[in-house]
């Protein structure tokens, strides 16, 4: 294939549903997807054999979940505005507002609007694990969600759950210590509520997570609490190791005794996170050398990967290859279907890397491949 593109491989898209339904049927909680890590709306018949909900963050992601899922999603956000809130709430099975003032403006309009919709607060136990500041939520001076010493000792009546977030790609011993945080500082207010979301960041389907241990977490607060209901919203966890960005190399330079690989893909535009985390994604037949001053001993050929944008830090280094890179040579990244396709954006216009879906039976069926006119439309 000459053109960069996004492989999704169904086979590993069915392990990870697989093994989330089961802890889902194990502990009773629903385990349902979040849009903001993965939103590809043409596979969602394949999530629907195993989940039956999901959770948005915005109009948008409300929509897409309630066309093209066909269920009415759990929806958050930081803040509601009033052209969108009705809509929202239109579409919605569960809406958490961030803070108590949100509540006081649009809980009543929320339950004109949708007199079957479920209200809640987001709470914060101001414990997180979250090493990077750019993705924890309980760092000092957050804009996520009341802590215990605001809430009332007897919430509103139309307070119906709590929703509390505090997890990044985060392993089952981590929950367990801020499960500690949450039952420690909110329990006083469970036996005024029906459910609660223990949010994302539960990444339940990595090779080193500790499933079993998960299952007793929630098990052991089930047989506590036994009147709420458990939910999960993880994102990364659907997608984690399903599928690869296949690019191509289109030059190589050298700088100071550096190469760089030149490719047809970009960091910033189609890899944000690579930047943002920051974190050294894996690349198929190549070493990975985080540290410039251990290249010596790697062997082989070393090599910075740049991006094909104007932005000078669009790149990374260093891998280590068997052999010199050449143009036209493919580079695969492994494991770029989470917070990839959701955060990609069309910066200088660099052509969007395709969409493909490698079936179970082998067959590749491109469900979306791009060009100006998508440039285009976003400039209208």
């Amino acid at each position: 294939m000459s053109k960069p593109v996004y492989i999704l491989e169904e086979s590993r898209l069915r392990a990870n549903l697989e093994l989330i339904s089961d802890v889902a049927r194990q502990t009773g909680a629903e385990i349902i997807l979040a849009f903001k890590a993965y939103a590809l709306w043409k596979t969602f018949p394949i999530f629907r054999e195993y989940i039956h909900s999901t959770t948005a963050s915005s109009l948008s992601e409300a929509l897409l979940a309630y066309e093209e899922f066909g269920a009415s999603p759990h929806t958050y956000s930081p803040a509601y505005t009033d052209d969108e809130i009705d809509r929202i709430a239109g579409v919605s099975s569960h809406l958490t507002f961030n803070s108590l003032s949100q509540y006081d403006r649009f809980h009543d309009r929320t339950l004109h609007t949708n007199g079957s919709l479920l209200l809640g607060l987001r709470v914060n136990p101001r414990y997180s694990e979250v090493g990077t500041d750019l993705y924890n939520p309980c760092s000092p001076g957050t804009r996520f969600g009341v802590t215990a010493d605001k809430l009332p000792a007897v919430l509103p009546s139309d307070i119906t759950g709590f929703h509390c977030h505090c997890h990044c790609e985060s392993g089952s011993d981590v929950f367990e210590r801020t499960l500690a945080h949450i039952e420690g500082q909110f329990a006083p207010w469970f036996s005024q509520l029906q459910w609660i979301n223990f949010g994302g960041g539960h990444l339940m389907t990595r090779a080193d997570y500790d499933v079993p241990r998960l299952v007793r977490l929630l098990q052991g607060f089930a047989r506590r609490y036994p009147h709420l209901k458990m939910i999960l919203e993880p994102g990364s966890a659907f997608g984690w190791q399903t599928g690869y960005l296949l690019s191509h190399v289109v030059d190589v330079v050298e700088d100071s005794g550096i190469k760089t690989a030149i490719l047809d893909v970009s960091f910033t535009c189609h890899m944000p996170d690579c930047l943002e985390m920051p974190y050294h994604p894996q690349v198929r037949g190549a070493v990975t050398v985080e540290d410039p001053e251990n290249l010596a001993d790697a062997g082989g050929y070393a090599y910075r990967l740049g991006g094909n944008s104007c932005l000078s830090g669009d790149f990374m280094g260093y891998w280590v290859f068997d052999h010199p890179l050449q143009v036209g040579e493919e580079i695969v990244f492994e494991d770029m279907l989470h917070y990839t396709t959701v955060k990609t954006n069309l910066f200088n216009g660099i052509t969007h890397p395709s969409i493909a879906l490698l079936h179970t039976d082998g067959t590749l069926e491109m469900l979306r491949e791009y060009g100006y006119a998508d440039y285009k439309s976003r400039m209208d």
